[in-house]
């Protein structure tokens, strides 16, 4: 418990630090692949007209606003532990006029403080790796959804081809720490995102993962050469056979 405290803690100071500069970074980071991956993500949910749904981790509401976009009317939360990410996130949001649509909240992942099958979708981006439990994070997501409902995780990845496994990590460890101070003058910040991957679950892990959690019609897409990964999980229609009914 103290381990899992304590790199919550860390992320958290973290993401602090990096706000006002986190969109560049991310950028960099994907090779600005993020947003094609995302565009991928949103074709595949098909979002329905007047859907709810809540984004976990939102960071600065990039994906939260695709989603109040997608829904048109329906009501979309965006969540995270960072305020100052949260305040990034709603200068973009009353810019768009969307504050009506979309509420952004501080909150934890673990313990999601809303009733079980609220919402349609629950999404998660680039920050499953970052959380102390991820199993519990989906269980958390799965909960929130209603019988029929849809979890959601774009996340970087594993490459799968071994040469272009070892360009990626020697960027991701070597070269992104660099940029990172170079830009944002933060180098252990972006010393530490690779140490974020190393332990995490490829994209078959986690697809299998999902599936012990209780997610039914798991699919799990690798992209860019697996450099990041899409995977989607239902939630059961018969809710006393979901673990993830509390």
């Amino acid at each position: 418990m103290e381990m899992k405290s304590t790199k919550e803690q860390f992320v958290h100071s973290v993401f602090e630090s990096i706000a006002p500069k986190y969109d560049l970074m991310n950028d960099i980071l994907s090779f600005r692949r993020h947003k094609a991956w995302r565009n991928f993500t949103m074709k595949k949910m098909d979002v329905k007209p007047g859907a709810t749904a809540i984004d976990l981790c939102c960071g600065t509401g990039d994906w939260t606003i695709s989603l109040a976009k997608a829904s048109g009317a329906g009501k979309i939360v965006g969540l995270d532990f960072s305020q100052n990410m949260l305040d990034v996130g709603e200068e973009k949001v009353k810019r768009l006029g969307m504050d009506e649509q979309i509420k952004l909240v501080q909150g934890n992942a673990m313990a999601l403080p809303f009733e079980d099958n609220s919402f349609d979708y629950a999404t998660i981006g680039f920050a499953l790796r970052n959380v102390p439990d991820l199993v519990k994070v989906i269980e958390e997501m799965q909960r929130v959804v209603k019988p029929g409902g849809m979890v959601v995780s774009l996340e970087l990845s594993k490459p799968t081809w071994k040469p272009f496994k070892a360009i990626y990590f020697f960027y991701f460890q070597k070269v992104l720490p660099l940029l990172g101070k170079l830009i944002v003058k933060r180098y252990e910040q972006y010393k530490w995102l690779p140490e974020s991957l190393k332990n995490f679950p490829d994209h078959k892990e986690l697809a299998d993962i999902f599936r012990k959690t209780g997610l039914t019609r798991v699919e799990a897409y690798p992209l860019t050469g697996g450099i990041a990964a899409l995977h989607i999980g239902i939630k059961p229609q018969a809710a006393n056979g979901s673990k993830g009914d509390v």
